[in-house]
């Protein structure tokens, strides 16, 4: 057994780490084929030697604390770590890669990562590509579960957000700069203006994505979100937005990028008639050096600058 501290061991972080994953000790207890007074007194003898409340517990199950997610976070990259050398040096199979990218609600990130996990070729790998809030994934990288995450800087949302990322340990580097469009259905009733306006817009329902517990304006996915609505409609996933765009008069202002082979050309991109940029880019810890697969990966997006 692989000692990490005085009583820590590295089966107690592969344990913690289930926990987690499972989001229940029962569960996470049948998983792992051990009774579950074991893994709860194994949780608390890691607890006590740390100082600290991993999970907190509850009639509905267990949560993370703050604490115990950075925690888990170091975690997870030790369990990989030795996943990777048992792999090699001892099974002497080919390394499983794991690689997970937290994201804005972009179809690009999406096209780059397929391209990504074909240039990979290998047999074995965990790809985790998670389209998510703004604020979980600034939390998902700065507590290394994702290798990289993706977001956007505007001018209106700058100072907030380079406060967060460096209140957060988390540096942010620029992918490209692209203006503004609103996507629309292709028989809007403004889709054939060569450019629109936010007064143009004022009639039709604006779409826009879910920020949970963080739905502010600087953790927005859309730009100019602080302007007022008389229809609004929030959504959480990115097909959705896409169907109500395409069933409704909706709208909703992002990059502009969006491939027509998608949704056969029934969506359209029209330049929005404001003086505003979204900074597109990825956030590592402080430090950090992107992975090769993360070189692989933020070369796949530089593809869809504009």
């Amino acid at each position: 057994m692989k000692e990490v501290g005085n009583s820590m061991t590295f089966q107690h972080l592969k344990y913690l780490l289930t926990v987690a994953e499972k989001g229940s000790i029962t569960e996470a207890a049948k998983g792992l084929f051990i009774s579950q007074p074991s893994l709860s007194n194994a949780i608390k003898e890691v607890e006590k030697e740390i100082g600290f409340s991993i999970f907190t517990r509850s009639r509905t199950g267990i949560a993370l604390t703050k604490e115990g997610m950075e925690f888990l976070g170091y975690a997870r990259q030790v369990v990989q770590q030795m996943d990777l050398l048992e792999s090699k040096y001892v099974f002497n199979v080919p390394v499983k890669q794991r690689f997970c990218v937290s994201t804005q609600h972009y179809t690009f990130t999406a096209n780059a990562f397929v391209e990504m996990v074909q240039q990979f070729g290998q047999e074995r790998f965990e790809f985790i590509l998670n389209e998510t809030q703004t604020f979980q994934i600034i939390d998902d990288v700065k507590n290394r579960f994702s290798d990289v995450g993706i977001l956007f800087i505007s001018n209106s949302n700058e100072t907030i957000m380079r406060k967060v990322l460096e209140k957060n340990n988390l540096d942010f580097y620029e992918l490209f700069s692209v203006s503004p469009h609103v996507f629309l259905r292709t028989d809007h009733p403004l889709a054939k203006r060569g450019v629109v306006t936010l007064k143009d817009l004022e009639p039709y329902p604006r779409l826009s994505f879910l920020q949970g517990n963080y739905n502010s304006t600087y953790f927005a996915e859309e730009l100019f979100s602080m302007e007022p609505a008389e229809k609004s409609i929030k959504v959480s996933d990115r097909a959705a937005i896409v169907n109500l765009m395409i069933g409704l008069d909706g709208y909703t202002i992002s990059s502009g990028i969006f491939p027509k082979y998608l949704h056969g050309g029934s969506i359209v991109a029209l330049p929005l008639a404001e003086n505003e940029q979204m900074r597109i880019g990825y956030i590592l810890n402080k430090g950090q050096a992107l992975s090769e697969l993360g070189v692989t990966y933020t070369e796949a997006l530089r593809q869809y600058r504009v």
